[in-house]
């Protein structure tokens, strides 16, 4: 029996007892179609009409999807996985496929570290070459002794998994039969919203079946990881859908189904695809290496938010602001420094921290960057040679971010402040919050006691008296944040915060 879903998200891959109960993968909404008022024989006189000529773009709308199927059902596969049997998330030796800190490990153990227990799962795939490479999801596939696949024609073959990408939710697969496999193509261009797609799929282990709707959104975060670009789309898509290919009518993949989100489970119209230009580089890779590689740059960064634009004197809430450079990274190295806001990359502009990731991520290690960055409000070029990426990094990376605890006490912007050096344990720099107002304006903006103010507008500060100097000063300048750059457990960041003008 399938084990109950999650209330808020469904998993995808059909399995004969719960394993992910997870948002991987979905998509739903069938297309809707006119309707019409009927008399007893037909089409009677309530029938409603619309007067004048059918608009222009009536005849680029494709009457049926028939065509396109027959063209491209034959290349999509059934992907049938037995899964390793694990007792518990603390003896499992093999544990360490799914670390605590990523955001798919609740989908694999229960709230006690024990694991679900799984035997056989399916999903979807599609070939994308005639010699036998098929691409499917990394979660159909984690954890599988034996992968089967079998194709529109009922033919089933043993498969080997040539690599796996958690970040992206894609793994590659290799089918060896002396014969040749109808393949599909990955779209050369991104869908518009609106579009059209076509999603063929293994839902509820049925096999083959095909469901229409349009393009619902692109560039969506689902909090997977800090790599998420997914396209949304309401083609109706459930479990065992995860890792089947979504279609333009040009008969070209534009998406990799990979997740939904269901209060019930099932297809609800609210379905999430990899775009191909995303599972097309990270195929290549994994057809050469068996794994992925993404370029380093070694800093920690944060949004830039209206407050803090504000707090810069920038004219615009974009771009990545520079909480700290680590240690020998690409980034120290190159001579960024704490406070620069990175706006290009190569000369594609960075929207926010995300896009940075992903920009930096696409570049090949090794290879040279140019950053664009804003420093004390001027613009400049930083040549950075990138790193790979280390394990430990990405494995930060994925981590979701912790929630903050809210105490009280107040004072200036809602803060009790002490020297630094004055308090045991907190180190000789800055100033540290001793109590925070919940209701003031630094609570509101994550400042939390323990946290040591490290410099305010630039400036380094260690006592409080050059605290609200600082905040004077920026008062007189017409802002209406400040920026404070704080140090935590957590790591070192940026904080804006209003100010009371007058």
């Amino acid at each position: 029996m399938s084990a109950e879903p999650d209330p808020r998200t469904g998993d995808c891959r059909n399995q004969t007892s719960g394993r992910l109960r997870t948002v991987l993968l979905s998509s739903a909404a069938a297309i809707a179609v006119a309707i019409v008022v009927a008399g007893p024989f037909g089409f009677a006189e309530g029938t409603i009409s619309l007067a004048g000529p059918a608009p222009a773009y009536a005849a680029e709308t494709p009457p049926g999807f028939a065509d396109l199927v027959a063209k491209v059902k034959p290349a999509v596969i059934s992907v049938r996985v037995k899964i390793e049997e694990q007792n518990s998330a603390n003896n499992n030796e093999n544990n360490e496929a799914i670390p605590r800190n990523s955001p798919f490990y609740r989908f694999f153990f229960g709230p006690n570290g024990q694991s679900k227990q799984v035997i056989t799962g399916e999903g979807s795939g599609f070939f994308i070459s005639p010699d036998g490479y098929a691409v499917t999801n990394n979660h159909v596939v984690d954890h599988a002794k034996t992968v089967q696949v079998t194709t529109d024609d009922g033919s089933i073959y043993t498969a080997k998994v040539v690599g796996t990408d958690p970040k992206t939710d894609l793994a590659l697969l290799k089918i060896d039969a002396n014969k040749q496999f109808a393949y599909v193509q990955f779209a050369d261009q991104r869908p518009r919203v609106g579009d059209w797609v076509v999603a063929v799929g293994n839902p509820f282990g049925l096999g083959g079946t095909v469901t229409a709707g349009i393009v619902s959104a692109s560039g969506r975060e689902i909090g997977a990881s800090p790599y998420d670009d997914y396209l949304q789309i309401d083609a109706p898509i459930n479990k065992g859908n995860s890792g089947g290919p979504a279609f333009n009518t040009d008969g070209k993949v534009i998406g990799v189904n990979s997740a939904i989100v269901s209060p019930s489970g099932g297809s609800v119209g609210i379905g999430f695809d990899i775009p191909a230009d995303t599972a097309k580089l990270v195929v290549d890779e994994l057809k050469q290496k068996g794994f992925v590689t993404r370029g380093w740059l070694g800093v920690q960064v944060q949004p830039v938010t209206a407050a803090i634009a504000d707090s810069l004197g920038l004219n615009k809430a974009a771009g990545a602001l520079v909480d700290q450079p680590e240690p020998n990274s690409p980034a120290a190295k190159a001579g960024v420094k704490v406070g620069d806001v990175i706006t290009e990359v190569n000369g594609t502009p960075i929207k926010d921290a995300r896009a940075l990731a992903q920009q930096i991520a696409r570049t090949v290690p090794g290879s040279s960057a140019k950053l664009t960055i804003l420093r004390d409000g001027k613009t400049q070029n930083i040549e950075v040679t990138l790193a790979t990426m280390p394990k430990q990094e990405e494995e930060a990376n994925a981590q979701p971010p912790q929630q903050r605890q809210e105490p009280s006490p107040e004072q200036h912007l809602g803060m009790s402040l002490a020297p630094a050096q004055d308090v045991e344990g907190t180190g000789k720099e800055g100033v540290v919050v001793l109590g925070v107002d919940p209701n003031g304006p630094a609570a509101q903006n994550g400042v939390e006691t323990g946290d040591v103010i490290l410099d305010v507008s630039g400036k380094a500060v260690q006592t409080p008296s050059q605290v609200r100097e600082a905040i004077n000063q920026t008062k007189s300048q017409g802002r209406h944040s400040v920026l404070m750059r704080v140090k935590s457990p957590q790591g070192t960041r940026y904080v804006a915060i209003p100010v009371a003008q007058g």
